[in-house]
């Protein structure tokens, strides 16, 4: 008898924390859809603009673009945007985000830290006697152009450039990511230094502190760091250290900014990197062959685990993915280019994120036929040469026609149409999608939506003939991407045509 009313207890209980559950995941869900709802009508989608960076942060050791988190476009899809460029020796000071961070290397090579919580510091030094220092951290990831990094909400983390040209990064940051609780502007919290504030809140924010009397240093934009507001001797106490070596913490008379330069070079623990050469050729692809395992290793995982979250620590979980390199192509033309995507399929971080990228590269006068994000947003970034660029609405308007140049950027809505045209000195560019399975749905070539109608609902859709629609239907065999016209590619191109 006791057993019974014990099991009944317990389903009761059972039950009743199912549906709090539930409420409570409702209720989250409708709040999510609300905001969604109140951003999408602050958007407007009857025209959209080539944006370039609004701010400009000169530090010491480089510089920070930033595009001004609060035009519109911006707010309709949830993101923001800002490029690093740092100096030979430069070190991006640790900080950590609101925000999901997507990177795309555009330029030059470094290394990168990620501090992941809880997580091994699996890099040591060797120890010569028992009382010689020994240095031990977390992981350090090599970068290169073409690589795409994936940095997690509220995860430190740090850049330095160890080459002997400029790392260019340009960054994508997902403040409508659930792992952002709390608002939709970006925030970044820096652990050292004097930073410079980078993305300026919008009037309303502003006066809105100014109502509750809060307010930065008069004559000044720099932020602080996150130990500026301790006490001195509460920091010694918590670090077991001198006063001194605490008031450094602060950083209170640090002037170099978000972008230091460091002395000599930074020392840490890290693997050999590929100098080139044969040797070099041949570490870069036994790297590539690891790479490859890892993605082997995780795919098996998945299949035998399914979608419990077991089939990975993060720990563990690859943080890099390179979409540059020509040889990774997904689809290639040798008259018109080639285009390299990555998601969560290849790329499992991505679908914490939820995020996904495509790399483009256009040969001059080639084109990429028009075609729809089917569930994601496009954030386009041009990182070389200029293009001309069409954008669609629902209604059949022309929403954006003209040239996309060389450090701008276009977002453009889920659903839009867009097709693009690379000038005679080619199109490059990356795509953050808002979607870690972003797919596309071409609207010419051979996987096309209209190569997949019958014929006859071609010719009664558009009142043509069932001939006119067969070669409407079959007369392009590429996929994607479409080379010159014969015409243009003699006018264009004289020397290759000889």
């Amino acid at each position: 008898m006791g057993t019974h009313r014990f099991l009944s207890l317990s389903l009761c209980f059972l039950l009743l924390f199912n549906a709090c559950l539930a409420t409570d995941q409702d209720a989250n869900s409708h709040r999510r859809f609300s905001e969604g709802q109140r951003r999408y009508r602050h958007c407007r989608l009857d025209r959209l603009d080539a944006l370039e960076p609004s701010n400009r942060i000169e530090a010491e050791g480089g510089v920070i673009e930033i595009w001004d988190p609060n035009h519109e476009m911006f707010e309709c899809a949830g993101v923001a945007i800002q490029r690093y460029i740092i100096d030979p020796n430069g070190l991006l000071l640790p900080q950590y985000t609101n925000a999901p961070r997507l990177i795309y290397i555009e330029r030059g090579r470094g290394f990168k830290g990620v501090v992941l919580p809880g997580c091994p510091e699996t890099y040591q030094e060797s120890q010569q006697s028992a009382q010689e220092f020994r240095d031990r951290h977390q992981k350090i990831r090599h970068v290169r152009a073409g690589d795409l990094f994936a940095v997690p909400a509220g995860s430190a983390h740090w850049s330095y450039n160890d080459g002997n040209e400029k790392l260019i990064a340009i960054v994508l940051l997902d403040v409508s990511n659930n792992a952002n609780q709390l608002d939709f502007h970006p925030r970044t919290f820096y652990l050292a230094g004097n930073p410079e504030e980078e993305f300026e809140e919008s009037r309303s924010d502003r006066e809105r502190e100014q109502r509750r009397g809060q307010s930065t240093r008069k004559g000044s934009s720099n932020k602080n760091n996150i130990f500026y507001a301790y006490d001195d001797r509460v920091l010694a106490e918590i670090f077991n250290i001198n006063v001194e070596t605490a008031r450094k913490l602060r950083g209170e008379d640090d002037y170099r900014r978000n972008i230091i330069k460091v002395e000599g070079e930074l020392e840490v623990i890290k693997p050999p990197r590929s100098h080139g050469g044969r040797r070099g050729d041949e570490r870069e692809w036994e790297e590539e062959q690891e790479e490859e395992r890892e993605r082997e290793r995780e795919h098996h995982q998945r299949r035998r685990w399914a979608d419990n979250g077991l089939e990975e620590t993060i720990c563990s979980m690859r943080l890099k993915e390179n979409i540059g390199d020509a040889s990774r192509a997904d689809i290639y033309t040798p008259e018109a280019g080639r285009l390299s995507s990555t998601n969560s399929h290849r790329f499992p971080i991505l679908r914490w994120l939820q995020l996904s990228a495509e790399r483009g590269v256009l040969y001059r006068n080639a084109m990429y036929v028009p075609h729809w994000n089917m569930n994601a947003h496009s954030v386009i970034f041009v990182t070389r040469g200029r293009a001309r660029v069409q954008v669609v609405d629902d209604r059949g308007q022309t929403v954006y026609d003209g040239e996309l140049q060389q450090r701008q950027l276009l977002v453009v809505p889920q659903n839009f149409g867009i097709v693009k045209k690379a000038s005679e000195e080619g199109f490059e560019w990356v795509s953050f999608k808002t979607n870690d399975q972003a797919m596309v749905t071409p609207l010419a070539g051979r996987t096309s939506a209209l190569r997949a109608f019958p014929v006859q609902v071609l010719a009664s859709a558009y009142r043509i003939s069932t001939e006119e629609a067969r070669r409407l239907k079959f007369n392009r065999e590429e996929t994607t991407l479409l080379p010159p016209s014969m015409s243009s590619s003699r006018r264009a191109n004289p020397v290759e045509a000889m």
